[in-house]
């Protein structure tokens, strides 16, 4: 069974493409008709593609696996972070960062130098600094928290990323076939769907579409978390329950070892109490 159906995917606009002049020869395959010089996208095809995207997702979160979420659209950052922050993933919403994938050190970098002014506002020590340095700092701290916020808890690449747009993030697409990292893609009538590995045809303009595709994709790598936190869970208590059954074997072999060594240490006779010196007889 599918995950959305055809009429959600209806109310929510999904099938809505761009005008015929704007259409990309390679998005025909998935376009039902057209209307009034707009181009109208086989909902059959999109719900088809949705459930192999989620099933793709879920997977990913099943085996721990991070999925980088990237819209950088005016309109519909905010709920693509909002979702992103729901399932616990990180994202970019406000610039794609060069080299956010390719020179992930760097960034990270930057993430700790984040953390570091973070640190010194907490301790109560940024007010101590003088007025010029705390200036600057605060600058520095804007500018990282505006672009990084989202990835902090990036230690390495991801396993995945989700796009809205597949032109307007041409560049982490582009870090993303560089690094080999599956790309999962909302892609309108005027993208390239060979830039993704997993594509959605679909509205990638309006919010309402928007909405439902990443809802759906996030609560995928909800249930895919569930299980995998489930999974480290019984994990973790096998090892424990390994450990504490190996702790009592090895008091047992010692016991058995310390039986047998007294076992093989012979005996020593009682030792004989000595014989009094006999007593002088008393001067007369």
């Amino acid at each position: 069974m599918s995950v959305i159906s055809i009429q959600e995917l209806l109310e929510a606009g999904v099938h809505f493409g761009h005008q015929r002049r704007k259409r990309n020869p390679k998005m025909i395959p998935y376009i039902f008709e057209e209307r009034k010089g707009i181009h109208i996208i086989d909902l059959r095809k999109t719900q088809r593609f949705l459930d192999y995207a989620t099933q793709f997702a879920r997977l990913v979160a099943q085996k721990g696996g991070k999925v980088l979420f990237v819209c950088t659209k005016l309109q519909s950052k905010t709920i693509v972070a909002d979702q992103a922050k729901s399932c616990e993933m990180p994202y970019v919403c406000e610039r794609w960062l060069g080299g956010t994938l390719t020179n992930l050190r760097t960034i990270r970098q930057s993430v700790r130098r984040m953390n570091e002014i973070e640190d010194l506002q907490k301790k109560g020590l940024f007010e101590k600094l003088p007025k010029k340095e705390q200036a600057v700092m605060s600058r520095e701290y804007a500018k990282f928290d505006k672009n990084l916020c989202g990835l902090r808890d990036l230690q390495e690449a991801p396993a995945a990323i989700f796009i809205i747009d597949v032109n307007k993030e041409r560049i982490a697409v582009t870090e993303a076939k560089k690094l080999g990292i599956p790309v999962i893609a909302l892609c309108d009538t005027n993208g390239n769907p060979d830039n993704a590995d997993f594509v959605i045809p679909g509205n990638d303009d309006t919010i309402s579409s928007v909405t439902l595709i990443t809802t759906t994709i996030a609560k995928a790598i909800n249930e895919g978390r569930v299980y995998f936190e489930e999974v480290e869970k019984q994990r973790k208590e096998r090892e424990l329950l390994e450990k504490e059954q190996e702790k009592a074997q090895q008091k047992q072999r010692s016991e058995k070892r310390g039986e047998k060594r007294a076992e093989k240490e012979p005996k020593s006779a009682p030792k004989e109490a000595p014989e009094s010196a006999p007593q002088e007889a008393p001067q007369e």
